[in-house]
């Protein structure tokens, strides 16, 4: 690339900014020095919004970002600001929210004008370089833009602040209103759910809906758990056949592990290449959830590869987690993980390539634009029936084949690696080791997970009780947002289940505090998604959807429901349940969308198993419990300092020092069992 220009993201540590930092366009980070001069020149805001692992992100800075004449039309019109939106996710909610109304539909690149105090007037995604796609050309965008803003200003003034009003107005949800229907919590609604997923489910492909298909783990963790409250085997199909085809689908990399964010076909065969960290996270959950409910081997594989993949390639070295991988290598999407016919034969010989291309879709014309991704499209033992040598055979070969064809495709240019570190990413990915280690209880999965939580702890943690969003080459900066901090809570729980160390739950129940008191709208018991101390967005929005990550408020919801219970606090189980209810049928018509919320309705309706393991061995007995697929339960070990657990209040364990089991459901409390087998016979 040519740098004869550089810009004021030069002093930036985002990847995504400092990719743009060499671009003619005159682009500042977003801060005061930008806002000040949009005032002072009475000059619109440019604000554009993307990713370090975003393809039409690179593709309209290709285009556009990089032309000399284009950039030095932004430069003499507008104060031209980048924002990366992991680093900024408040402000991509607040403009995103802005485009949506203003054009029907979102996206990234989000490209959107401000007036000079920063409210949104005009705005779009991508806008390529001549007119296409039934789209205006940027420069067109651009030039109509400040014509429109030096010939109608006060039109324009107008138009933004009747869309702030808008935005203002559609961020007032959570106040009931008297005679409203309330949310009932029963199994007639959690039937409601499951038969709204599944009217949307891809029967044939796994999934729901069509194309692009997005992996929607919520729904499917909402379907095993509600087979099992309810044996419905409906239910068990979809969600199986869902991750199945996910796992044998070219989504994901069937060489490196880890899945890709999403297909753009329905058969899960194309995915857009990126590799987030937050998609393997919540994909680990629910694949170690199928598999304490089915002990089906192919999902301990998965949970195992995939997390190979992740300390491999993902893991910084103090102990946190990246963000992403791009979709790009050589500027040409895929080209990392794809292949051709000749190249396989190249690397594993004729004989062993036959098979490879048999079990995996390879041939010569191509299964994807003339060259082929990884799938698998037929059962092994199918292709071993007609090999004439036994599956376990077949899967040896295949095996070698796969490291062969991986030393290979490990000398190729790479994607970028988005090289910063994330506290809610990396909360999802702590929880997601804790669901790996209960299910599968290899000991280095608690050993990394442990490891990974102090490094938060050292590196993330500010002054006065707040943490921060986001850490790189030793600093961390921007204040942490309510999903950082709802994840965060979320992991601290799972620590302390598969720890047994209480300690994890005081911290719990302090962040929950510091949530409440920082982020709280009290009239209606949702947070806001920014800190009550932050002055530089238009509105304080709270997020309720469960997208692509899960709602902060969602999240929070089952954290105070959880720990109500651990810490005897009933106001904060009416909070939660005031949460839900406000929700009103959003939740039951709309499960898709509200798949966390979903599972908060299933453990207030079925109600809560309460594990309390006591004694001096309490934590050897840790594991069997943990194995078991029980999304309902409480469980605590803690074997000294009682007083802060009510949980454990008056709970011995054996006279002879041995442990005693305590389960409690539905406000009643059993007799102590004398052996883990008792207890696991009835949870």
């Amino acid at each position: 690339m040519k740098t004869t220009h550089t810009n004021q993201l030069i002093h930036e540590t985002s990847p995504y900014l400092l990719q743009h930092a060499h671009n003619p366009v005159n682009w500042y980070p977003w801060g005061e020095e930008a806002l000040a001069r949009a005032k002072a020149e009475d000059k619109p805001i440019l604000v554009s919004i993307g990713y370090a692992a975003c393809h039409w992100c690179h593709v309209m800075e290709r285009e556009s970002f990089e032309d000399e004449q284009t950039a030095a039309i932004m430069n003499e019109y507008f104060i031209n600001i980048k924002i990366d939106r992991e680093e900024r996710p408040d402000l991509d909610h607040i403009y995103m929210d802005a485009v949506q109304a203003m054009t029907g539909s979102g996206g990234w690149p989000l490209n959107v004008f401000l007036t000079p105090d920063t409210r949104p007037f005009y705005g779009g995604t991508y806008f390529p370089p001549q007119r296409a796609y039934n789209r205006a050309s940027w420069k067109e965008v651009l030039e109509g833009v400040h014509g429109a803003y030096r010939d109608k200003k006060q039109e324009i003034l107008q138009q933004a602040e009747n869309l702030t009003s808008h935005l203002m107005g559609s961020n007032a949800f959570g106040i009931r209103k008297p005679g409203e229907a309330d949310l009932l919590f029963s199994p007639e609604l959690l039937t409601t759910i499951a038969n709204n997923l599944l009217a949307t489910a891809d029967t044939e492909w796994g999934g729901f809906g069509k194309a692009p298909k997005f992996p929607q783990t919520f729904s499917i963790q909402y379907l095993l758990r509600h087979y099992h409250f309810t044996g419905e085997e409906r239910a068990l199909k979809q969600a199986l056949l869902s991750l199945d085809k996910m796992i044998e689908g070219g989504i994901y990399d069937q060489l490196g592990g880890g899945f890709a964010r999403y297909s753009t076909d329905n058969e899960w065969l194309a995915p857009h290449f990126e590799k987030m960290l937050y998609d393997n996270a919540l994909l680990i959950n629910v694949l170690a959830e199928a598999w304490q409910l089915t002990r089906k081997p192919q999902y301990a594989s998965t949970i195992e590869h995939t997390l190979t993949y992740i300390e491999r390639e993902m893991l910084q070295e103090e102990g946190g987690f990246y963000s992403a991988l791009d979709a790009d290598s050589e500027g040409v999407e895929g080209k990392f993980y794809t292949w051709s016919l000749q190249e396989v034969r190249d690397v594993l010989g004729e004989e062993d390539a036959r098979l490879f291309a048999a079990c995996y879709d390879i041939s010569e014309k191509g299964n994807w634009e003339h060259t082929n991704i990884l799938r698998i499209t037929r059962p092994v033992a199918a292709i071993a029936a007609e090999t004439g040598i036994t599956p376990e055979q077949l899967e040896n070969r295949l095996a070698a084949c796969r490291q062969r064809l991986m030393e290979r495709r490990s000398s190729r240019i790479r994607p970028q690696l988005d090289d910063k570190v994330l506290l809610g990413w990396n909360a999802l990915m702590v929880t997601a080791y804790t669901k790996a280690f209960a299910a599968l209880g290899k000991e280095a999965y608690r050993d990394r997970v442990v490891k990974s939580m102090a490094f938060l702890e050292a590196r993330l943690s500010g002054n006065a009780g707040g943490w921060f969003h986001t850490y790189k080459n030793g600093k961390a900066r921007i204040p942490a947002f309510l999903d950082d901090y709802a994840y965060l809570i979320q992991a601290y729980i799972h620590l302390q289940e598969i720890t047994g160390t209480g300690g994890y739950l005081l911290k719990a129940r302090k962040l929950l505090e510091w949530v409440i008191a920082h982020f709280e709208e009290a009239e209606t018991g949702f947070f806001f998604y920014t800190h009550s101390s932050q002055t530089d967005v238009i509105v304080r929005k709270k997020e309720v959807y469960d997208g692509a990550v899960p709602s902060g408020n969602a999240v929070m919801a089952h954290n105070l429901y959880y720990l109500s219970i651990v810490f005897d606090q009933p106001g904060w189980a009416e909070r939660s349940e005031t949460m839900l209810r406000s929700l009103g049928k959003a939740v039951g018509q709309y499960p898709g969308s509200f798949g966390v919320w979903a599972m908060l309705a299933q453990l207030m309706t079925v109600g809560m198993q309460e594990i309390a393991i006591v004694g001096q061995q309490a934590r050897d007995f840790l594991c069997p419990v943990l194995e078991r697929f029980v999304p309902n339960k409480i469980l605590q070990t803690e074997e000294t300092n009682f007083s802060d657990f009510p949980l454990l209040a008056g709970k011995m364990g054996a006279e002879n020092g041995g442990a005693l089991f305590y389960l409690c459901k539905n406000y009643a409390c059993q007799a102590p069992f004398l052996t883990i087998d008792g207890l696991l016979a009835k949870m």
